[in-house]
């Protein structure tokens, strides 16, 4: 049977250790001449959604148009300090060994389901050798859409797959709302800030506490 799995990024696959912020203050001085003395809340939240928040948070105006500067500044921003990104940051336990054994599964196609613009993501997932296991044509954005719920049926429409045949893996209640709305099935990851309850009582189909046992991930993500 054919299978989707649908990968967040940050605190699920990657863990930036501070550069992603460094390098979003960086993109929101180039597009606004402002420096950036707060950012809005980021876990679970899309790009567009926390630039629209963190400009209210400065007394600045929202738009389209600024929204697609910023997704260019940030994207160059990534690829000017990727080396940053690969010294300071890693991939998180177990993540290329999982992300390998899926793609040597016959059926099995691998993308992202995620916050970041794409350029941002392209660096993050290069960064740490997990660019070669996912199809990021069919993936979906933080260009696409300012929800998780969007972003998963962007996904799947890109695809071409049914939320039955899919499975989405994620670290906040924001990612399983946007899988379980869609109908597919969501394993929750406590590797960010919410921790395996919460995973659960938000709706998660199924809980680990990271990605280290490749086996039985596979398991779950498979079955």
């Amino acid at each position: 049977m054919p299978l989707l799995v649908l990968w967040d990024i940050d605190h699920t696959l990657v863990d930036t250790r501070g550069v992603g912020r460094e390098l979003w203050a960086e993109a929101f001085e180039e597009v606004t001449g402002q420096p950036m003395r707060e950012q809005a809340k980021i876990d679970g939240s899309t790009e567009p959604v926390i630039l629209r928040e963190t400009l209210r948070l400065h007394g600045l105006r929202d738009s389209r148009d600024l929204f697609e500067r910023f997704a260019r500044a940030l994207g160059g921003a990534h690829v000017r300090r990727a080396a940053d990104l690969r010294e300071r940051g890693h991939a998180l336990p177990g993540a290329p060994p999982l992300l390998a054994a899926l793609a040597g599964r016959d059926g099995v196609t691998q993308t992202v389901m995620t916050g970041n613009v794409r350029a941002a993501a392209e660096v993050k997932l290069a960064a740490f050798g997990l660019d070669h296991y996912i199809d990021l044509s069919i993936g979906a954005f933080g260009e696409d859409a300012d929800d998780r719920p969007q972003l998963v049926r962007t996904a799947l429409r890109r695809a071409q797959m049914r939320p039955d045949d899919a499975v989405l893996v994620g670290d906040t209640p924001y990612d399983v709302e946007g899988g379980l709305s869609c109908g597919v099935r969501v394993i929750g990851v406590a590797t960010g800030r919410t921790n395996a309850d919460d995973l659960r009582a938000a709706g998660a189909t199924e809980v680990v506490e990271d990605l280290a046992d490749t086996e039985k991930v596979l398991k779950l993500l498979t079955k």
